[in-house]
């Protein structure tokens, strides 16, 4: 007689960002998720370097090194799973859309890599190439709305390695935006939502509509630019001025000078995120004739005290919150604030842990 059905199924899910590594761990038992463990390391806890640059969109450590540091939280936290997905960051991904013309489901493949070369700013034979119809089809006659996805073939052979290194099981490598997507948001969420990932080395304002992604636009204002900004306005180190920026972030503050110079500091870098923002969303609805519903902000930076009540100052007409994405997931009450206070950062981790389970 065998009892692997009833053993819970567990899933890991790894984000590789600039200046750290998060990692989330599922279980599933009856259609219920629940968090076993999560962990995070810096990439200074190990070496001089970041695990990524602003100027290289593949990893600058080795295989080995890399595998070395997620050996270290797996050890640490007491993870177990073997089955992983890895996330690729946005800045190392090409996102475009484009027409087809009306046609028969067994023709659009072959039609989508013949239109990807106008597309596509390398060689496919460089590259990975992923698609899906972003459109339900009402009519033979109607043209095909199509998403493209697109990862240098270097970055993947890396992530590949990575996993060789360690023995796990590669569930999947997918674009982070997807598992944001994933984690954020509900199956049967029908409205235009925009996610805002806030990270370390970019923003990315994404645009989901009808469940599903139409634009991911990333940009190179971050949370490190605000961090830097602080540091050299203040003349203070970049770890102080990163406690700085996180205490008072562009509130006004009845501190001392150089405290409640901080909302004025920041504040033209966090109009330039506004404006990139907004940007997106004018040519959205003037291309599709819709407007973004909702907004929810996520990671690193989504906390930045004021940062959402200025966002919705801003946008006063739609609806504005922070990622909540450990709302979903059943775990020991006792974590509760902490996973509230952790959830916009470790949004993408956990959803690619969720993607185990589709």
């Amino acid at each position: 007689m065998s009892f692997l059905g009833l053993l819970p199924e567990k899933f890991l899910g790894i984000d590789i960002g600039t200046s750290s590594i998060k990692m989330v761990e599922l279980s599933s038992w009856a259609g219920r998720k629940k968090l076993e463990n999560y962990g995070e390391i810096s990439a200074s806890v190990l070496y001089k370097k970041p695990f990524r640059t602003a100027d290289k969109s593949s990893l600058i450590l080795s295989d080995k090194d890399i595998a070395r540091a997620i050996k270290a939280v797996t050890e640490e936290a007491g993870i177990k799973s073997k089955h992983v997905a890895f996330s690729i960051p946005d800045f190392s991904t090409f996102f475009t859309t484009f027409e087809l013309p009306a046609m028969s489901l067994e023709e659009v493949p072959q039609a989508v890599r013949a239109e990807a070369r106008r597309h596509v700013p390398l060689p496919l034979g460089e590259v990975a190439l992923d698609w899906q119809i972003i459109q339900p089809i009402r009519s033979k006659t109607e043209k095909i709305k199509i998403l493209l996805v697109t990862v240098p073939n270097e970055v993947i052979n890396q992530y590949k390695g990575i996993a060789t290194s360690l023995g796990f099981k590669l569930l999947a490598l997918e674009a982070e935006i997807f598992g944001l997507i994933r984690a954020s948001l509900e199956a049967s969420e029908k409205r235009t939502i925009s996610l805002i990932d806030i990270g370390a080395r970019s923003t990315t304002c994404s645009i989901i509509d009808n469940g599903a992604l139409r634009i991911s636009h990333s940009f190179d204002i971050s949370g490190n630019n605000l961090t830097e900004r602080v540091s050299k306005g203040l003349t203070v180190e970049y770890e102080a001025a990163r406690v700085l920026r996180n205490k008072y972030g562009i509130l006004s503050t009845g501190g001392g000078i150089k405290e409640s110079n901080i909302k004025e500091i920041l504040i033209p870098l966090v109009d330039i995120i506004i404006g990139e923002i907004d940007g997106v969303f004018k040519k959205y609805n003037t291309t599709e004739g819709k407007s973004v519903e909702k907004i929810i902000l996520c990671g690193g930076t989504a906390f930045l005290p004021g940062l959402l009540e200025y966002f919705q100052n801003h946008f006063p007409k739609k609806e504005v919150e922070i990622s909540n994405p450990f709302s979903k997931i059943f775990f020991s009450p006792i974590l509760d604030q902490t996973l509230q206070n952790l959830g916009p950062s470790y949004a993408i981790a956990l959803g690619m842990a969720l993607r185990g389970f589709e």
